[in-house]
């Protein structure tokens, strides 16, 4: 009789990141993606010599939150690589920024969207790398 119990982990294909909670993770990171996009562009168009420490840092999480958007809302293989190296990114990005951002108010004059681990946008940039993380290793 043949053993019919999965014996191999690779063979079993990974619980999908867009479905379920994971379409509010998606479009969370869609929001934030959306946001962070359009407040660069303008701070980088209109007053970039202002802070361009702060509006640079925008525009990289804009990229990061693009790049996790579309890796979780596809949630193959490859993407959840690609979304787990983003958010991990992400994590340490709205860390430091935000330590340096307490450490150091003098060289954020204007706040970017991981200044104060996201105060401005009520905590959501530091909470969702977590939230992402976890989601990741949930449905793998």
């Amino acid at each position: 009789m043949p053993d019919t119990s999965p014996s191999d982990d690779s063979s079993v294909a990974p619980r999908s990141t867009g479905r379920g909670f994971g379409r509010v993770l998606v479009t969370v990171y869609g929001i934030f993606a959306l946001a962070a996009t359009a407040r660069s562009a303008v701070q980088i168009a209109t007053k970039f010599a202002e802070a361009p420490v702060a509006y640079l840092l925008s525009a990289v999480a804009a990229v990061i939150y693009i790049v996790a958007t579309v890796a979780l809302a596809r949630g193959d293989r490859t993407s959840r690589k690609v979304a787990t190296v983003a958010i991990t990114i992400e994590l340490v990005g709205v860390l430091a920024v935000g330590l340096l951002s307490l450490l150091i108010p003098a060289d954020f004059p204007s706040a970017s969207v991981w200044s104060g681990f996201g105060s401005g946008y009520g905590f959501i940039p530091l909470i969702l790398p977590f939230v992402g993380l976890w989601w990741l290793r949930r449905t793998r």
